[in-house]
């Protein structure tokens, strides 16, 4: 699935910006992740409070195989093909999914950042000597 034609599904949401990443695109909204493509389909995040509206929808999962030969099951599941043709119901979907990202980004702890391994530690501020 192209740019153009994900920005089209959304075009009721709202803007969206698309990054490429592991061979499939990550669709973003105000740098939130709330929806990935992969392989021509499109998945939308889920949480625990909105896993079971997808699931009654007949959605299932996104997973990939692992290098050993193991399924990962990831927290996106695949957008109805109704929604694909429907602008609306792609928007409600794409706004379930929004705020679905928000909570679990707000129930991470967060992480500390390391120092760059290019950049000096700062030294100490010492007080003034007077």
């Amino acid at each position: 699935m192209d740019a153009e034609a994900i920005r089209e599904i959304f075009e009721a949401f709202g803007p969206v910006d698309i990054r490429r990443m592991f061979g499939g695109q990550g669709i973003y909204r105000d740098g939130v992740m709330f929806a990935l493509a992969d392989e021509g389909e499109l998945y939308l995040k889920v949480d625990d409070e909105s896993v079971g509206h997808f699931r009654d929808l007949g959605s299932r999962p996104f997973s990939y195989q692992t290098k050993d030969g193991r399924t990962t099951i990831m927290s996106y599941w695949l957008m109805p093909e109704s929604a694909l043709d429907d602008p609306d119901e792609a928007a409600e979907l794409a706004r379930m999914a929004l705020r679905a990202a928000l909570r679990v980004k707000a129930a991470s702890p967060k992480k500390a950042r390391k120092p760059s391994p290019s950049r000096k530690p700062r030294k100490p501020v010492s007080e003034p000597a007077f």
